[in-house]
């Protein structure tokens, strides 16, 4: 088999590229130390299932563990059940709660590391009031946590629409926050994201959003892990996590500048929960191996190539990143098919994922070079791209 394929560009230019044999990779031999990090992972769908748009869920449950099995390999904690798993684009409740529940029993066989998202998706999308998000939040809740994972407290799309102003966001927030077991991370996805969560924590103003955000967790910092923040902003990032009451995590969510943020700077440091971890966790493991002998010229050059992947990953329209992290992990061997739930792999171009492919083998993240040739002139194939 040869690793030799033809990709196409977007100029209509044609580059003949033999796949770079991938980079060393080494799995730690315990845990790491540095940095809480976790990888928010994607689903993987069963072929043969009915994965229509609209269509329930049908997945491909030994695929779907092992790559959570991969991941834990790495040292990396699974974030399970977030907007990387299709939550709300195609992941219906049903499937999500059986997928909180495998993959939970999956991490207490292996040792691993895991926390799941609690949100309102499963509840009408005309909820009457603040009372019955909470409530539905409630549902969720008690899944993860009879789980065993961790409770992410996911944004609410219903809230969203229901919200006033921030002091019903703290209503809200704030029952829930009483409730719970243990210490959560609070999720702040914002509208790259999700569209419907824009003016989420009661304003469309990042600063005023800030202020409630603060205040809410300075409330409650008992109950709260940490938060995790996806607004592809570095410099609000650093302000915020500064702001944080001690004890309470930066988690970040910007897969735009995780280096610098999770390096950090020499006062600050965020840990991680990102969805491109998913999509390089190699070399992320790699990066924080060094981090925690504190060879920061190793980390930085495990994680720089990585970079101009995970910005192309998550180009605009972000919320369909979630296509380039299965199509990856398609070429990795990771899954049988480039399927997806509710018919999502038909969300990026033909160009796009012939430059992500370009761009995961300058990052030397395709570990069966010739697999991954062979995949990839099967799909140009299919989509027409002559050789």
């Amino acid at each position: 088999m040869s690793a030799s394929v033809r990709l196409p560009r977007s100029d209509g230019t044609v580059e003949e590229r033999r796949l770079a044999e991938p980079g060393q990779w080494p799995r730690p031999s315990g845990p790491i130390t540095s940095r809480v990090a976790f990888a928010a992972a994607h689903v993987v769908a069963d072929p043969l299932g009915d994965n229509t748009p609209g269509a329930p869920a049908a997945l491909d449950w030994e695929a779907t563990l092992a790559f959570r099995r991969h991941l834990w390999s790495y040292g990396l904690g699974v974030a399970e059940a977030m907007d990387t798993a299709q939550r709300g684009m195609g992941l219906g409740w049903a499937s999500t709660r059986e997928l909180i529940a495998r993959s939970a029993s999956t991490a207490r066989e292996v040792g691993g590391r895991i926390a799941a998202g609690a949100g309102t998706d499963h509840a009408p999308a005309d909820l009457g009031s603040l009372d019955d998000v909470t409530a539905a939040y409630c549902e969720q809740i008690e899944v993860v946590e009879a789980s065993g994972a961790q409770v992410i407290l996911m944004a609410s799309r219903q809230l969203a629409r229901l919200a006033r102003g921030p002091e019903d966001y703290a209503k809200v927030y704030g029952r829930l926050l009483e409730q719970v077991s243990g210490p959560v991370i609070l999720h702040w996805l914002g509208p790259m994201f999700d569209p419907a969560l824009r003016g989420y924590w009661g304003s469309p103003e990042v600063p005023a959003a800030t202020d409630a955000f603060l205040d809410l967790v300075g409330q409650h910092a008992g109950k709260v892990d940490g938060v995790k923040v996806s607004l592809l902003d570095a410099g609000h990032e650093r302000a915020l996590r500064a702001a944080l009451p001690s004890g309470v995590r930066l988690y970040t969510g910007d897969d735009f500048n995780y280096p610098e943020l999770i390096r950090g700077d020499g006062t600050h440091h965020s840990d991680a929960l990102l969805g491109v971890f998913a999509a390089i966790a190699p070399a992320a493991s790699a990066a924080l191996q060094a981090l925690d002998t504190g060879d920061l010229t190793r980390y930085d050059e495990a994680f720089a190539p990585t970079l101009p992947l995970a910005r192309h990953i998550f180009t605009a329209p972000t919320w369909y990143y979630k296509t380039g992290i299965a199509f990856l992990a398609w070429l990795c061997g990771h899954q049988p098919g480039f399927t997806m739930v509710g018919g999502l792999q038909s969300a990026r171009s033909v160009l796009h994922l012939a430059e992500l492919a370009r761009l995961a083998d300058d990052a030397r993240l395709l570990p069966d070079p010739d697999l991954a040739a062979a995949r990839l002139r099967t799909f140009l194939d299919v989509a027409g791209v002559p050789r």
